[in-house]
């Protein structure tokens, strides 16, 4: 059972077709669909035939509804899900290469309290992006369930989620944060580990490993006491939007079987995860995201 912690919110996904044009019109193509970093590992591990709950709080509004109705279409358990305030929203710029940026408007989801100890129950694996540890009652709920996951033996996984929230709170404080958690595996992409100075030979500490996501490059494992290891993409000769992808990577590796003593192996079916969600979304119509 992987048990994801955070976001749940629409995504208005804006695709450019050239730079932005201010105080002026660019052509954009505009589509809707749900997004929330959490929410995703959760889709991805539950559309692969793994056992996945997602944890946090969307607005007492429509659109929040029919964004839990859709997760739980997956397969995903949503029991855990609190109905509260207005649902959030995130905007995504997505470049003419496939980069993308967030305008983000969370909303409901920062509001999640009173954590309760049965969102934990018969997990194998607690994943929280940062996102869920640094803002409004949420960081205080994501604390106390990590806090749960430890004493019940249950893997701690954290994604950095975003070079913006390690400026927000400095280096020293994103890497104390971590370190304080004593996460068993932590994502990063290539700019959040440089952010985070996490270079080749930075000992790890309170870490029991570390994954560094290049996109279409190699990704990086590294285990305390070992060797870094490359592993290399699944080549996909270009994407057009890459929302999500690390979501997918992470879903991928923490619901590989034995995670924690072939990392390497996990890494290859983070690929392959992130790999297919790509696919699948080149094959859909743009109104469908």
């Amino acid at each position: 059972m992987l048990v994801t912690l955070g976001d749940l919110v629409e995504d208005v996904v804006v695709r450019l077709d050239g730079p932005v044009r201010l105080a002026s019109d660019t052509a954009a193509r505009i589509s809707r669909r749900r997004g929330g970093s959490a929410a995703n590992v959760a889709e991805i591990a539950a559309r692969s035939g793994a056992r996945a709950r997602f944890v946090g709080q969307v607005g007492d509004d429509v659109v929040g509804r029919v964004l839990v109705g859709e997760l739980a279409s997956h397969g995903v358990d949503t029991a855990a899900v609190r109905f509260d305030g207005s649902t959030g929203t995130i905007v995504v710029l997505v470049d003419a290469a496939g980069e993308r940026s967030m305008l983000t408007d969370r909303r409901a989801c920062v509001q999640l309290d009173r954590p309760d100890p049965a969102w934990i129950a018969g997990a194998d694996v607690l994943h929280v992006p940062m996102y869920s540890l640094v803002r409004g009652p949420l960081a205080v709920t994501a604390q106390t369930m990590i806090a749960w996951a430890h004493e019940r033996e249950v893997a701690v996984s954290l994604d950095v989620s975003s070079v913006a929230l390690i400026d927000e709170i400095g280096v020293p404080g994103a890497r104390s944060l971590i370190a304080g958690l004593r996460p068993d595996v932590v994502f990063a992409n290539a700019d959040e580990a440089a952010a985070l100075e996490l270079h080749a030979d930075t000992e790890l500490t309170d870490v029991g490993m570390a994954v560094v996501k290049r996109g279409a490059d190699p990704a990086t494992v590294r285990a305390a006491g070992a060797e870094p290891i490359d592993v290399a993409a699944v080549d996909l000769g270009g994407v057009g939007d890459t929302t999500g992808a690390g979501d997918a990577f992470a879903a991928g590796f923490l619901t590989a079987a034995g995670w924690r003593a072939d990392p390497a192996g996990a890494c290859r079916a983070g690929h392959r995860a992130a790999a297919a969600l790509l696919r699948r979304r080149a094959t859909r119509p743009i109104d469908e995201g």
